[in-house]
C-alpha cells in the first residue's frame, strides 16, 4: 500500500519524468530541421530562458518564497553544472559520433543505477534492498526497451565516453541534491542558461547553423517544458526523496517517451516494449510502496528552506516571516523519535 504522506513527492518525480520523456518523440520531429548537437543546446537554453521569464513573473507578483542559494552552495552548484550541463553532453555527443545510436541508447540506461551507487557509497544515502531491486529492474527494462538486433558495442574510447557521461549525470544528481533546499526554479534556470550557451557554442563551432524561426521557437518552447520545468520538479523531488529514489522514478522517462512515440509517430507496439513496460511498473510499485521507519536522532542543524510547522519545525519566529509555508533561516534542536521517512533534508542520518 502506498503511504501518500511519505511518498507524495514521488508524484513530483514522476511528473518530471513525464515531461522529459515527452521530449523524445517531439525532439525527433525537430531533428528534420536542427542538428542533434545544436538541438541539445537549444533545449537547454530554452529551459533557462523560459524559467527566467517565470522568475520575473514570480518577482512581480512577490511570490518568491523559496530559499536563495547560500555561498556554501556555490561550489556544489558549479560542480553540478560542469558535470551534468557541460562535460556530460559533450562526452555523449563525441561518443555518439563514433558508435551506433542504438548501442548508445543501451549505455544511457546506466545513469539511474550509477546515481544510486554514488548516493550510497560517496554520499552515504540510505538505499535499501527494495530500492536496489527497483533500480536493477529499471536497468533491465531500459536495456530491453532500447535493444535492437545488431545493436552492439565494443570497448572503445567512444563507448567509454558515453559511460563517463552517464557517470557524470549520476554525479550531477547527487551534487544537485546537496543544494536542493534552495529555489528549484532558480537552480534550473542558471543550469539551463549556462549549459545551453556552452552547447550551442560547441555546435556552432562544429559547423551547425541556426534553423528557421518556427523550428527554433519549437525547440526553445520544448526545452522550457521538457528540460526546464522538468528539472525544477526533479530538484524538488531530490529535496524530499534523496538521489536514489528520485532517479528511480525519473527512469520512467524513456518508457513515457516510447509510449508517446507509439501514439504520435505511429511506431509499432512490440512485445519488447510491453515486457519493458511491465518491468518499469513493477520497479515503480516497489519504490512507491517502500516502508522505511525506525528510531533515529536528529543532530542540531541550521538551514533555510520552504517549510510549514510540523514535528521537525518547532522553532521561534520574529513575527515578520509571513504565512506558511514560508522561508527563513531556522535552527533545529537535537531530536530523537521514530516515524516513517525518506532521506529528505532532515533525514540524512547514518544507518
Amino acid at each position: 500500500m502506498i503511504d501518500l504522506a511519505t511518498q507524495r513527492y514521488a508524484l513530483i518525480a514522476l511528473a518530471a519524468a513525464a515531461l522529459f520523456g515527452a521530449s523524445t518523440p517531439l525532439a525527433k520531429l525537430l531533428q528534420a530541421a536542427i542538428t542533434p548537437g545544436l538541438l541539445a543546446g537549444l533545449l537547454y537554453f530554452g529551459s533557462g530562458a523560459g524559467l527566467a521569464l517565470v522568475q520575473l513573473i514570480r518577482r512581480a507578483g512577490k511570490r518568491g518564497t523559496q530559499a536563495p542559494l547560500r555561498p556554501a552552495d556555490y561550489p556544489w552548484f558549479a560542480a553540478a553544472i560542469v558535470c551534468g550541463g557541460i562535460a556530460a553532453p559533450l562526452l555523449l555527443m563525441w561518443g555518439l559520433a563514433g558508435e551506433r545510436a542504438s548501442g548508445v541508447s543501451l549505455l544511457l540506461n546506466l545513469e539511474a543505477i550509477l546515481t544510486a551507487l554514488i548516493a550510497a557509497l560517496a554520499f552515504k544515502e540510505a538505499v535499501g534492498g527494495r530500492i536496489w531491486l527497483a533500480a536493477c529492474l529499471m536497468l533491465a527494462a531500459g536495456l530491453l526497451l532500447g535493444y535492437q538486433a545488431g545493436a552492439g558495442f565494443g570497448l572503445s574510447l567512444r563507448t567509454l565516453a558515453v559511460a563517463a557521461a552517464c557517470a557524470l549525470w549520476a554525479l550531477d544528481n547527487n551534487l544537485t541534491r546537496r543544494i536542493a533546499a534552495a529555489d528549484p526554479v532558480h537552480i534550473a534556470m542558471i543550469k539551463g542558461l549556462v549549459a545551453g550557451c556552452v552547447n550551442i557554442a560547441a555546435a556552432l563551432a562544429l559547423g551547425a547553423r541556426f534553423p528557421p524561426a518556427l523550428p527554433l521557437a519549437g525547440a526553445l518552447a520544448l526545452g522550457w517544458l521538457a528540460y526546464g520545468v522538468s528539472l525544477a520538479l526533479y530538484i524538488l523531488a531530490l529535496r524530499h526523496l534523496g538521489s536514489a529514489r528520485a532517479a528511480a522514478h525519473f527512469s520512467t522517462a524513456p518508457f513515457i517517451g516510447a509510449a508517446l512515440s507509439i501514439l504520435l509517430l505511429g511506431e509499432p507496439l512490440t512485445p519488447a516494449f510491453a515486457a519493458a513496460f511491465a518491468l518499469m511498473l513493477l520497479a515503480t510499485w516497489l519504490t512507491l510502496t517502500e516502508q522505511h521507519g525506525h528510531a533515529h536522532a536528529h543532530e542540531a542543524l541550521e538551514h533555510e528552506h520552504l517549510h510549514t510547522h510540523d514535528a521537525h519545525h518547532q522553532h521561534a519566529h520574529r513575527g515578520d516571516e509571513g504565512p506558511e509555508p514560508h522561508t527563513h533561516a531556522h535552527r533545529h534542536a537535537p531530536l530523537a523519535h521514530s516515524h516513517a521517512h525518506l532521506p529528505d533534508l532532515h533525514h540524512r542520518h547514518p544507518h
